[in-house]
């Protein structure tokens, strides 16, 4: 079991049940999902682009990545429908947990100048969304290797009802937010 569940099922279970007076623990909100998001514009010109990005996500996160496709045709983009233009990763289980630890602990330290996560990037559901500038904060990703710095939208999707109650449970989670 990853660090980051065993500290959930010790230290934040307890804590959220004592601070929003939960009776059943079913209530607790938890982290359902985490998906991270690659928007790689340039693809349309130049698909290998999109390779590059995709292999930068697999490294990072561990997992298999889904090529996304533009859904509509904007002419002033030069986009036509169907045409590949990011990627994206869904993770959940361990492999979230996992990731969850390694991008608070060690990739978000290593942004500089950096002075906490914005508290306000909540969607009034209890979900987070957090965009990172560049792949290189990842100690995965080797600085040589990498054609071009690319950023990333991270999304934690949890069961919270309220943003007070999801801005809690990341904070036990030690979520380094701006004060």
């Amino acid at each position: 079991m990853s660090r980051m569940k065993e500290m959930y099922e010790q230290e934040v279970i307890p804590a959220l049940k004592k601070k929003f007076g939960y009776k059943n623990p079913m209530e607790v909100p938890k982290l359902v999902k985490i998906v991270v998001n690659m928007g790689v514009g340039e693809a349309k010109e130049n698909v290998k682009l999109l390779d590059a990005a995709v292999a930068d996500l697999e490294t990072i996160t561990g997992q298999h990545v889904v090529r996304t496709k533009a859904k509509k045709s904007i002419a002033n983009f030069k986009l036509r429908e169907g045409m590949p233009i990011g990627c994206k990763v869904t993770l959940r289980g361990e492999r979230m947990y996992e990731f969850a630890d390694r991008l608070i602990n060690l990739a978000l330290p290593r942004v500089r100048d950096f002075r906490g996560v914005n508290p306000n990037s909540f969607d009034g559901r209890g979900n987070y969304a957090l965009a990172v500038k560049e792949q290189l904060i990842f100690p995965e990703i080797e600085y040589d290797k990498i054609d071009k710095v690319r950023g990333m939208d991270i999304i934690f999707v949890t069961t919270a009802r309220t943003d007070e109650e999801a801005r809690e449970m990341l904070r036990l989670f030690n979520m380094p937010f701006a004060k």
